[in-house]
């Protein structure tokens, strides 16, 4: 059987069967592409953002559904966290080297999808 995108080799010959329920990259993947970590993702391509900037960027997410992304996109390495000493702390996000590898093919995706949609109505949100 020939490799595929289900069957990858790292660099150190270690093998990810990520459709094994048990695989580490399946986390990963799931963490990605859940409701708010693909957002999350999008949100940072742009620039470094503080958690109140990011929250005011995506619509529709609660500051427990945010915190809980960010955690676990941090945790995967895709995105970095850094936390400044001032009173109150302020607490800044970026993409890390993985997490803008990661983000290119769905701001790929994205950017396909508004650029086939037909005209928007008028009153929608473009």
């Amino acid at each position: 059987m020939r490799e595929g995108a289900q069957l990858t080799q790292t660099e150190a010959g270690h093998r990810y069967e990520v459709f094994h329920t048990d695989c580490p990259a399946r986390d990963v993947v799931d963490h990605v592409t859940s409701r708010w970590g693909v957002w999350v993702l999008i949100s940072l391509r742009s620039n470094d953002l503080r958690f109140h900037e990011l929250r005011d960027s995506i619509q529709g997410i609660s500051e427990k559904m945010l915190a809980q992304t960010l955690r676990a996109l941090v945790q995967d390495g895709l995105i970095w966290r850094k936390v400044e000493p001032t009173t109150p702390p302020q607490v800044t996000y970026g993409l890390s080297e993985f997490g803008q590898d990661v983000s290119e093919p769905l701001t790929d995706l994205f950017n396909r999808i508004t650029q086939r949609l037909p005209a928007a109505q008028p009153g929608t949100v473009r």
